[in-house]
């Protein structure tokens, strides 16, 4: 079996640690509000990439230093470039860009937000690709692509954005590139919470934790089921959870628990 310990990776373009089945991304450029470079996203791709052969991770948090989560792409280092590109150039970054995406939705183990400050253009994408978002009322979201003369549309924005906060909402925010507030963030259904700014990662920490420490094969299943029922009709659907629901009921997890229940005592699960 294809296994690959995820403690060991040393990633050059962002922070990463692997502590109690969690890890942690840290994007560490600070200085200028965390921005995105072409090798950062190769790495950021690759690495959730990875996640799927990790046997020593449950759950991710993403997050950012010096109180922002994320400026963008640099605009020294990947849009200056982007304008003296051609069609197959840019085809190639835009499709990195979208696989990043794509690689986040696909790692099996659930992906958590911790957003603070400055979250816009691709650094509101990533968050958006993220299973749960937490904030903070700093927090500024802008998906602020049309106001450098580009579409909406980027990195699955038109497609998720939508599923999270609704389509006209959505379609404010693509069409205007405009900030979203915080409180319109957790009103809209966003965040999943708002919290103060000191308090924000080890929030976020915790409810990684207690992903990691639950039953890691059901977890999966349950993204997946999210991801791929999108484009399913309901009896489709139904059949999908049907199915996921009887092969996660052969774990030993599943057995663990009912086993735990019949003693009252607190499952331990094994993620197996």
């Amino acid at each position: 079996m294809y296994k690959l310990k995820a403690a060991e990776w040393k990633p050059q373009h962002f922070g990463w640690q692997v502590k109690d089945r969690v890890a942690t991304v840290t994007l560490n450029r600070p200085e200028r509000k965390n921005p995105l470079t072409f090798d950062s996203y190769a790495e950021l791709r690759d690495t959730f990439h990875r996640l799927q052969y990790a046997e020593d991770v449950r759950a991710v948090v993403f997050t950012g230093e010096g109180g922002n989560f994320c400026s963008g792409g640099d605009v020294h280092d990947i849009i200056g470039p982007l304008v003296k590109m051609e069609m197959p150039e840019l085809l190639y970054f835009t499709r990195m860009t979208g696989n990043l995406i794509k690689e986040m939705r696909n790692c099996p183990q659930p992906v958590i937000a911790a957003v603070d400050g400055i979250s816009a253009g691709a650094g509101a994408i990533l968050p958006m690709a993220c299973d749960l978002r937490y904030g903070t009322p700093e927090c500024k979201t802008a998906f602020l692509f049309v106001r450098v003369g580009l579409a909406g549309c980027d990195m699955g924005a038109c497609a998720i954005l939508p599923r999270i906060i609704g389509q006209g909402r959505a379609s404010e925010l693509l069409y205007t590139g405009r900030s979203m507030s915080a409180e319109e963030g957790l009103a809209w259904g966003y965040f999943n919470e708002l919290v103060a700014g000191d308090k924000l990662f080890a929030r976020a920490q915790a409810m990684a934790q207690s992903l990691a420490n639950g039953p890691a094969f059901g977890h999966a299943m349950t993204k997946k089921c999210l991801q791929q029922e999108w484009s399913m009709t309901i009896e489709q659907a139904l059949e999908t959870e049907a199915e996921a629901q009887a092969i996660c009921m052969q774990t030993r997890d599943f057995e663990r628990a009912y086993n735990a229940f019949v003693k009252k005592e607190k499952p331990g699960f094994e993620g197996n």
